[in-house]
């Protein structure tokens, strides 16, 4: 952990120095992609670090309190990526929907579905609260319409754009679904997202731990997760930079932006989401990787437009007509045109 921290903020002493190392771009020199790939490195290395602090705090929270913890700690990391990606100047109006669809596709195809043949390898037969799934989904399919369908079907603004009013339409709406679920989530429909034999995987701290050793020990998690939290936000904007310097210096598709955002924030919530299954607890992986999906949606599509109107960019969600498919089914592709 000490190591983690001082790579971290010994690349942010780096990066945000007047002149040195950090200035090297992608392709101008030799040790361009050494850079990279320190910052690369490094920013994952952190996230890593996010997540350890996130399942300690989920340990004393208990079940849906922790795993909300640990999934909006890693959506904090993904919208600030995305936002410094679109602050830096780098002129990519569909980044905001490239990672959204992104992290749709690793998450519900990649994530859940290595989960269910480890899981079936591992135990054989796994139990799941199929009443917490089916409500992530139910908030899922209209998030995922809202954001990457719907604007495509907008007359008043060019293809896959929104107005402002629809912009702020679109982001009321989609924090009032997300802001209704967590309420739900968190009071009355709780037991929808705990295990189904009712043994908790993550039973809060029993008070008889003592109410100021549990009070320390909370506020020491919260505190190093900061800390490493923090690096990876005072990166985001040197690493945008790399990021868009090297793709226009390969040729590559913009789409890659976005992909490569997923898999740097998703790569260590995937990884516990696995351990989850490997240790028989299918319905915190589900909460996990639905609750990651949701959220990524509900809170990248307000960010997004909200950075768009501020900084006057514009910001494209809606999806190619070949990119439409039911991410839920991960495969049964549907053309959708709707100017032709």
């Amino acid at each position: 952990m000490t190591l983690r921290l001082a790579a971290g903020w010994s690349a942010v002493a780096v990066f945000l120095s007047p002149s040195g190392i950090g200035k090297v771009q992608l392709h101008q020199s030799a040790l361009g992609p050494l850079v990279f790939l320190w910052l690369l490195g490094v920013i994952i290395w952190c996230a890593f670090g996010v997540v350890a602090e996130a399942e300690k705090l989920a340990h004393r929270l208990g079940e849906p309190i922790g795993t909300l913890v640990l999934t909006l700690s890693i959506v904090i990391i993904e919208v600030v990526l995305v936002g410094a990606v679109m602050l830096s100047g780098s002129h990519v109006p569909t980044l905001g929907r490239d990672t959204m669809f992104a992290v749709l596709m690793i998450v519900l195809n990649g994530v859940v579905g290595l989960g269910l043949l480890v899981g079936g390898i591992r135990h054989r037969q796994q139990s799941f609260n199929l009443e917490g799934a089916t409500s992530y989904l139910a908030l899922i399919i209209p998030l995922s319409l809202i954001a990457l369908v719907l604007p495509n079907f907008t007359l008043s603004a060019a293809h896959g754009r929104l107005s402002l009013l629809q912009a702020l339409c679109f982001s009321a709406f989609t924090v009032l679904l997300y802001g209704l679920f967590l309420w739900l989530q968190t009071g009355r429909h709780k037991g929808f997202f705990r295990p189904a034999d009712g043994v908790d995987p993550l039973p809060p701290v029993a008070a008889s731990s003592g109410t100021d050793a549990i009070a320390v020990s909370t506020g020491k998690s919260v505190l190093f997760l900061l800390l490493n939290l923090l690096p990876i936000i005072l990166l985001s904007k040197s690493l945008a930079k790399q990021l868009d310097a090297g793709i226009s210096h390969l040729g590559a598709p913009a789409p890659l932006a976005g992909i490569v955002v997923a898999m740097i924030v998703f790569t260590p919530e995937g990884i516990s989401a696995l351990k989850a299954v490997a240790r028989n607890e299918l319905t915190r992986a589900i909460n996990l990787c639905l609750g990651a999906a949701a959220s990524t949606v509900g809170l990248t599509v307000p960010a997004v437009l909200i950075i768009g109107l501020i900084t006057g960019e514009p910001v494209i969600l809606g999806c190619e007509s070949a990119w439409n498919i039911d991410p839920v089914e991960g495969g049964s592709a549907s053309k959708i045109d709707p100017l032709n």
